[in-house]
Order: C-alpha cells, then sequence, then structure tokens
C-alpha cells in the first residue's frame, strides 16, 4: 500500500508538471491575439480570434485519433509524442514571424493543439483513475493550480517581451506614409517571438525525454476487463447518456473559459483601453480562477460533491455574466475575471463525473471529451462575428455566447448526469 501511495504521488508530480506546460502554453493565447492583429495587420477581431479558433479546433479532429494511439503506446509514451509534437509548433514560429505569414503562425498553433489533444487524451483520464473517483476533481484541482500558475505566468513574461511599448508601434504604424520604416517595425515586432518560443521548444524536448526515461507507473482504466461494470453489455461510448451530456457541457464549459481569458483583453479594447494595460487582463482571470482552484482542494469531496461544486460554478457564472452586461469599465472587466472562479471547478467536475462507470471505453470516452475543447475555437469567434458585424453590441454578444453555457452546465450538474446515471443503473437491473 505504501508503495502504491509513493507510485501515485511520483505519478502526479510529473502529471501536474504537464499541467503547468498545458497553462504557458495554452494561455498565451491571450497575448498572441492583440499581438498578431497587429504584426499580421489583421483587419477585425475575427481574423485575430482564428487564433484561438486554430489552436483548439485541433482537439477537434485529433482526440479521437490520440486515444486510438494511446492505446497502441500507452500513457507514459503517448504523453512524450504529445510534447515532441508541442515542441515542433512551436518552431513553426521562426519561419512564421520571419515572413510574417498569419496563415504559418495558424499552423503553428495547430500543431500545438495537436500535441496538446494527445497529452490531454492521456493525462485527464489518467489523473482521474489513479485514485478514488470520488476524490477525482480534488487531484484535477491541483493539476488546475499548476496550469494557471503558468497560465498567470505565461502573459506577463512573454507579454512583456512581445508586446512591449505596444500602443507606441501600433500609434507609429497607423500614422507613418513611410512605408520602409512600416515594415521595419512589424518585422521588428514579429521577431520578438522567436527567442520565446525557441526557448518553449527546447524546454518542451527535454520534458519529453524526461518523460520517457521516468518510472511513471503505468495503469488502465478502472474495472476495464472486469465483467462487473457499467460497460458490461454496452457496445459503445455513444450508450453512456452521462458521456455524451457531459461532452456537451465540456465544450461549453471551454468556450465560457476562453471567453473569460482571452477576450477579457478584446473586451477590455472595445471599452477604450490601452493594449499596454489590456495585454495583461488574462492574468487576472487566470489569478481568480487559482483561487477556485484552492477552494476546490480543500472543500473537494469533505465538504461538497464534484456535483454541488459543479451547480454552484454554473450560478455564480450566471451572476457574474449578468454583472457584466450591466455594468462597463473596470466594473465589467473585474466580473470578467471573476468568471475565472466560477470557471475553476468545472473541468475538475465534469470530467470525471463524465467518464464514471465507463470501464473499457474509458480512453474513449476521454477522447469524445477532448474532442468538447473544440467549444473554445468556436464560442470565442461567434462572440467576434456578433460583435464585429454589428448583429450585437459589445455587451450583448458576450451575453449571448455566455449565459446559455452556463444554464446548461447547470441542467447538467442537477439533472443532465443524474440522468444518465439512472439510465444506466435501470440497465443494470
Amino acid at each position: 500500500m505504501q508503495q502504491t501511495n509513493s507510485s501515485n504521488r511520483y505519478a502526479i508530480i510529473i502529471i501536474g508538471i504537464l499541467f503547468f506546460v498545458f497553462g504557458f502554453v495554452t494561455w498565451l493565447n491571450g497575448t498572441l491575439i492583440p499581438f498578431l492583429k497587429l504584426a499580421c495587420q489583421l483587419e477585425n477581431d475575427i481574423q485575430a480570434f482564428f487564433v484561438t479558433f486554430a489552436f483548439y479546433m485541433a482537439y477537434f479532429f485529433l482526440a479521437l485519433p490520440s486515444s486510438v494511439l494511446l492505446k497502441k503506446t500507452g500513457f507514459k509514451n503517448g504523453m512524450a509524442l504529445g510534447l515532441v509534437v508541442m515542441a515542433v509548433g512551436s518552431l513553426i514560429f521562426i519561419p512564421a514571424a520571419n515572413s510574417r505569414n498569419f496563415g504559418l503562425f495558424l499552423t503553428g498553433l495547430f500543431v500545438q493543439g495537436a500535441g496538446l489533444s494527445l497529452l490531454q487524451t492521456a493525462s485527464n483520464p489518467y489523473i482521474s483513475i489513479i485514485g478514488p473517483i470520488e476524490s477525482a476533481a480534488q487531484r484535477i484541482s491541483i493539476m488546475g493550480i499548476c496550469n494557471k500558475i503558468a497560465g498567470m505566468l505565461s502573459p506577463i513574461i512573454v507579454g512583456a517581451l512581445v508586446l512591449k511599448n505596444a500602443n507606441s508601434i501600433q500609434e507609429q504604424v497607423t500614422t507613418t506614409t513611410d512605408a520602409a520604416l512600416k515594415e521595419t517595425l512589424l518585422n521588428e515586432l514579429a521577431g520578438r517571438v522567436i527567442v520565446p518560443y525557441i526557448i518553449i521548444a527546447v524546454v518542451l524536448l527535454l520534458l519529453a525525454i524526461m518523460i520517457k526515461r521516468s518510472s511513471l507507473p503505468e495503469i488502465e482504466s478502472a474495472d476495464e476487463h472486469s465483467a462487473d461494470t457499467h460497460s458490461g453489455d454496452k457496445t459503445s461510448p455513444f450508450q453512456f447518456p452521462h458521456l455524451m451530456l457531459g461532452v456537451l457541457c465540456l465544450f461549453l464549459y471551454v468556450g465560457v473559459e476562453v471567453m473569460a481569458g482571452d477576450a477579457i483583453g478584446t473586451y477590455g479594447r472595445m471599452l477604450g483601453m490601452p493594449l499596454d494595460q489590456t495585454k495583461f487582463f488574462t492574468t487576472f482571470t487566470l489569478t481568480a480562477m487559482l483561487a477556485g482552484y484552492i477552494i476546490g482542494v480543500f472543500t473537494i469531496p469533505k465538504y461538497i460533491s464534484q456535483q454541488k461544486a459543479l451547480a454552484i460554478s454554473a450560478v455564480l457564472g450566471v451572476i457574474f455574466c449578468l454583472g457584466v452586461f450591466f455594468s462597463t469599465g473596470y466594473t465589467a472587466i473585474i466580473f470578467i475575471a471573476l468568471l475565472g472562479i466560477a470557471n475553476a471547478l468545472m473541468w475538475p467536475a465534469i470530467f470525471p463525473l463524465a467518464i464514471d462507470g465507463l470501464g473499457k471505453f474509458t480512453k474513449t470516452g476521454a477522447a469524445l471529451l477532448i474532442m468538447g475543447i473544440a467549444g473554445g475555437a468556436l464560442i470565442p469567434l461567434l462572440y467576434t462575428t456578433l460583435k464585429d458585424k454589428h448583429i450585437a453590441s459589445n455587451q450583448a454578444s458576450f451575453l449571448i455566447c455566455m449565459l446559455p453555457p452556463y444554464l446548461y452546465i447547470y441542467y447538467y450538474a442537477v439533472k443532465g448526469f443524474a440522468v444518465g446515471k439512472a439510465q444506466i443503473s435501470i440497465a443494470k437491473k
């Protein structure tokens, strides 16, 4: 037993390092949106938000292939391979910066997302089933702390490097009539990402070697080969209602998480706030998420269940969204940042609830859930389309994209998950 506990602690530390990497790379998107809009001279926010579209759509296309690959490689080798793929995506930023080619930047982001889809497909079920499922949200909350600390640091570190004096550069580019000077300014700006992304690629490759050589225990899904599981008479993961409802729930959750983290700067810019300020707004949201994760570590499952935490989080999401809609200026920004607290415990609750009892379908079920991360691609793009096409105001566009997801998440917490599990229990009887 002591050996097992020691092995589990070691695994949690390793996965915690990986979640730190997820956070650092993922939450750079909030910095890249204004950076690429300026460096590549994009016309509007719709184009700029293809940054999140390219990154998160990789999950949709590659999550299921990742689950197939993991069955062949195992968790440990799959994680190492995912890190290598992410490193390749980071290196694509070098020719993209040299040519200021937006399409090439998007390619690099898609490749990074591909590597992350493999890592996420492996690491999330791994951390969920390495201990009791009842405390999975607590373990994922610990992972979330690692993720969000990295996410808090990445906009500050990389944002300070690539968006230094961004307002001054933007003003010079806009006002100058000298085409050569404009090109020089934009080329210098674009080149700022090269060194940070080379460093990121080197760190990713070193981590891949560390994971490959580590003694990370290889585990199988709980009861994977036992007939006495919910999956005993099932032939497909699509036959689990709580899983399929959970995929939609996670799709909507990631959409509102990305909105709160990556779109907060754009929302501030729409309110007339300078780029030198808005480039740090993502850190505000992630600080709030960190606080939420810490709450989860100490309260789940000792004081509240995973389902209860999810319901409370959804209610907070609704309240803060209404706060954004009915306020303006820095008050609205504070409400968007507070959405970080509402969002923090959602992934830790949704993921274990949705994969509970899948047995032999756990890897495939996890892949379907990872596909739901595509919500981060589509919901922010819907927001920018609504406001830039003048279909709705900035405030109304934000509310339209945010309120329905939180209402559905509340449904899943109080009824959707329970209905799905009830159907499984009836089928077993």
